[in-house]
């Protein structure tokens, strides 16, 4: 006998210790076997399950489990990223909190083997915690972008592009995070609206006979300065052009040049240029060949150093080695002095932050190592354009179009200890020699030079996505001869992930895939919204709205939290998350297992023979054809990542089809004297809710295994039962009888709800002007009708009978006599009351959005809110009125 509830905590942790067991987690070892691979968009090694990698791991692990019933050989590949910047910021935040010595003081072989350490202690968590979410990736396979393979790997394609001259090393300018001391890229830089301001000076022209006032949010680069723009076409200053201004303060000479950078429109229409700290000025300073002119070091203090750029002497010699902020008010207070401040203006800026660091990120210039990634980028915009890739949705392909085509150089290199060191040696004289070990960049060195020289490794270490940019073919054993990997598995099926990394590794992984496997690494690619909170805010500690999946696990099952998320997947819409979902959806779960439970008790099984085409019973009919309807929508919906669609046909089926309406209609069957429709509707219904356990085996694989091992005697787990295959079962002929029979008792259902008949009165029912066909419909299912509308009789008539509330099926009205049922003139009273009611909160809400400053300026989640309600009130009333208007004809 089953448990009359099914218990997660309990029951999650058994059943997938089962599967992994069992090695259902494994490709099948089956040449015939259509391959269905797909790779885990790696987490950080430091990482914890938020609710971002809950939705995504969930909809990789739905089209997982669906190819898997399918009967696909599927490897669903799982890994973590070492995270260069994130894990050692927790390693030495770590050392700190115990107060041993800091990472420079214990030197890099001492501080790596520390990492490692923690790595194999605390690293990886996130990986357990996917297991809590019910992921079947393949952990016999589990890589790590360290790993000695994908490190063999990183080293191959370094020192390739290297020898291509699509790898070189140039000074450019960097996001320089001064905390870490290290270029970071794009995505770990965080924009924050800032409090700032315009400060406007004077530059005077260097033969005395004027001057040019320029604005900036960061005076102290003013000594960096290597000249001042205007725009050719800007008549103001046409005479200008070529001439020379005094740089105040640094006592220098500067050019006047003309560059489309400026905009005659902003402020007076001159631009300071400053190349060697900031990116736009890099880009006019190398259009107009200016120097580039560095004043500050590795902590963003003025310089102390000569660094051979000139900034040094620029700098007065009592300000050398002061912190940037404090330079920026000398500098102020100089240019005041000289009388060369015309203007303070507030204004708020974009300000720049390490979003690990949480300080100021200053654009400098440095030495790094680059990829062209204009050249890669080439093939990898062609691939999207010819449909060898494609988004879903669509509209991504836009975003990444528009970012490949005006791609910059990609700095790989991180001055950084953990992560792939930098696969290049020095000589003293400066020589660089690129290859896979030091030995080969020795035996270089001896080829050039004609003897052995003393040869010293770069320092830095490379951008972690540099290694995760190979991931789709490095963790299948390339660049080692492993062809029967490559060669099935390669390339992937489809790649899902978040829109925030487009760039950054969708971007990359095409890239360096059609670079070195001559094919893109993924035929589709699906990009999921984001999860928000159940008011539509965006997630954040600040708020205080943050969602964690684990406690959701812990509370209501991890199939609940699945099928939440799954069912909001709608493509291009963001996923508001809530409780009371997640809740409601738990509840779902229960309604399946109750529904089992009462298929045991009334001894449904499926016999030994069952064959789904031999049924007789109409309402046998019926339901199969919906089964079958049902796997259909839910296929179509996986095929085309449609995640919610497909999960909307199975909730559909489950809840209001096969348990709302067909174990009602099976009961009469159960209890009735025919034997032959009892055993049909018995064998017929454990059919059915075989076929429901397997079309929502992918969303609720926990409470759908449990129930598959309770409900008969199976030679396999549910993981690794055959998906439905239904084709020919659909009986249009049966759907039209059974949903014309829904429909009639969900009519009066609502009829009596509407004129407020008691639950217990048993009424008559009157068709009229119903034709043979209905006729011999409301025959055949009288006593059903009978029980399933609480009615005490149905009858024909050729005319409504008085007093009766009334409702149209097809042709045929449907009378509901209501004589000494209610008391009309109460009814009215009520009814009436209710639409006064309903019309003052619909004016109330109508006044509320007809104010333009409330919806310019509530959150758009409250004004959603207020419209949903508005419709809401409106279609209440619009009831209340008809009911109404029923009883005023009577």
């Amino acid at each position: 006998m089953m448990e009359k509830t099914f218990n997660p905590n309990d029951a999650e942790t058994r059943i997938y210790q089962a599967w992994e067991d069992s090695g259902a987690f494994q490709p099948k070892d089956d040449d015939n076997a259509e391959a269905f691979s797909i790779v885990i968009p790696p987490p950080n090694v430091t990482g914890r399950l938020h609710i971002g990698h809950a939705l995504n791991n969930t909809l990789q692990d739905v089209l997982v489990r669906y190819k898997r019933m399918l009967g696909c050989s599927v490897l669903w590949q799982p890994g973590t990223d070492h995270a260069g910047i994130a894990t050692q910021m927790v390693v030495e935040r770590q050392l700190a909190q115990e107060g041993n010595i800091s990472r420079a003081d214990m030197g890099r072989e001492a501080f790596i083997k520390r990492v490692w350490e923690w790595k194999e202690e605390s690293g990886g968590a996130i990986m357990q915690q996917l297991r809590r979410l019910g992921a079947t990736c393949d952990w016999s396979r589990e890589r790590f972008t360290l790993d000695e393979g994908l490190s063999k790997a990183v080293l191959k394609v370094f020192v390739e592009l290297h020898q291509q001259g699509l790898i070189y090393r140039d000074k450019r300018l960097v996001n320089w995070d001064p905390h870490f001391q290290t270029a970071i890229s794009d995505l770990e830089v965080e924009n924050r609206e800032t409090q700032g301001h315009f400060w406007h000076f004077a530059y005077p022209l260097a033969d005395g006979s004027g001057e040019l006032v320029v604005a900036t949010t960061r005076p102290e680069t003013v000594l960096g300065d290597s000249a001042v723009a205007v725009h050719p076409d800007d008549e103001r200053y046409q005479h200008l052009i070529g001439k020379m201004i005094k740089l105040p303060i640094a006592d220098v000479e500067i050019p006047i040049v003309a560059d489309e950078h400026a905009d005659p429109e902003q402020g007076t229409g001159c631009v300071k240029i400053t190349p060697a700290h900031d990116f736009n000025d890099f880009e006019v300073g190398k259009r107009n060949d200016l120097p580039k002119v560095n004043i500050l070091d590795r902590q963003a203090r003025l310089l102390s150093e000569d660094d051979g750029t000139g900034g040094l002497d620029r700098i007065p010699a009592e300000w050398r080695g002061m912190d940037r902020f404090e330079a920026r008010k000398k500098l102020v207070a100089k240019m005041e002095e000289l009388g060369l401040l015309r203007e303070v203006e507030d204004k708020v800026i974009q300000q720049p932050y390490g979003d690990r660091s949480g300080v100021v990120i200053e654009p400098w210039l440095t030495d790094q190592w680059y990829v062209n990634a204009g050249e890669l980028a080439k093939d990898a915009i062609a691939a999207v354009e010819d449909g060898r890739t494609t988004f879903h949705p669509k509209t991504w392909e836009k975003t990444y179009f528009e970012w490949m085509r005006n791609i910059q150089p990609w700095c790989i290199s991180r001055q950084l200890w953990w992560g792939h060191r930098v696969p290049a040696w020095y000589d003293e004289d400066g020589n660089v020699f690129v290859a896979e070990s030091e030995e080969a960049a020795a035996e270089q060195a001896r080829a050039k030079l004609g003897k052995d020289v003393a040869l010293t490794q770069d320092e830095d270490v490379l951008d972690t996505w540099f290694s995760s940019a190979l991931w789709p073919f490095s963790t299948l054993g390339w660049p080692d001869d492993t062809p029967e990997m490559v060669e099935r598995y390669y390339p992937t099926s489809v790649l899902i992930t978040a829109f925030d990394i487009i760039f950054f590794w969708v971007a990359r992984m095409m890239m360096q895939g059609l670079h070195f496997m001559k094919v893109a690494p993924f035929k589709d690619v699906y990009i999921h919204a984001l999860v928000r909170d159940e008011n539509g805010q965006k997630m954040s500690k600040s708020k205080g709205n943050v969602i964690d999946p684990l406690e959701l696990i812990d509370e209501y099952g991890a199939d609940a939290v699945r099928f939440t998320l799954a069912a909001q997947a709608g493509q291009g819409r963001d996923i508001r998350m809530s409780k009371e979902r997640v809740e409601g959806y738990r509840n779902f779960g229960t309604k399946l297992w109750n529904a089992a439970r009462f298929a045991e008790m009334n001894e449904c099984v499926v016999p030994d023979g069952y064959d789904p085409k031999s049924v007789t019973q109409t309402v046998n009919k019926w339901i199969i054809s919906e089964a079958a309807q049902a796997v259909e929508a839910i296929n179509a919906g996986l095929d085309g990542y449609r995640f919610n669609d497909a999960a909307a046909a199975a909730y559909r089926f489950v809840w209001n089809v096969f348990c709302d309406w067909h174990l009602e209609f099976a009961k009469p069957l159960f209890n009735g004297e025919d034997e032959a429709a009892k055993a049909e509707t018995r064998a017929t219904t454990a059919y059915v809710l075989d076929q429901a356990l397997k079309m929502l085996h992918p969303f609720m694989p926990f409470v759908t295994e449990a129930l598959w091992a309770e409900t008969g005697t199976r030679d396999t787990q549910l993981i690794v039962a055959e998906w439905p295959q239904l084709d020919g079962l659909q009986d249009a002929e049966a759907t039209a009888e059974m949903d014309w029979l829904i429909n009639l008792v969900t009519d009066i259902r609502r009829l009596r709800a509407e004129m407020n008949i008691p639950a217990g009165a048993k009424l008559s029912l009157v068709a009229v002007g119903a034709d043979a066909e209905v006729a011999a419909r409301l025959q055949r299912h009288d006593a059903l009708i009978q029980r399933m509308a609480r009615l005490s009789e149905v009858s024909l008539a050729d005319a409504v009978p008085p007093a009766s509330a009334q409702t149209v099926l097809g042709t045929t009205t449907l009378a509901l006599p209501l004589e000494g049922v209610i008391d009309f003139g109460a009814e009215k009273d009520r009814l009436a009351k209710e639409v006064a009611k309903l019309d003052g909160e619909i004016g109330r809400l109508e006044k509320k959005l007809g104010n333009e400053r409330f919806v310019a300026n509530a959150p758009e989640s409250v004004v959603a809110e207020q419209r949903e309600k508005l419709t809401d009130y409106a279609g209440q009333k619009a009831k209340m009125a008809e009911a109404l208007a029923r009883l005023e004809a009577m």
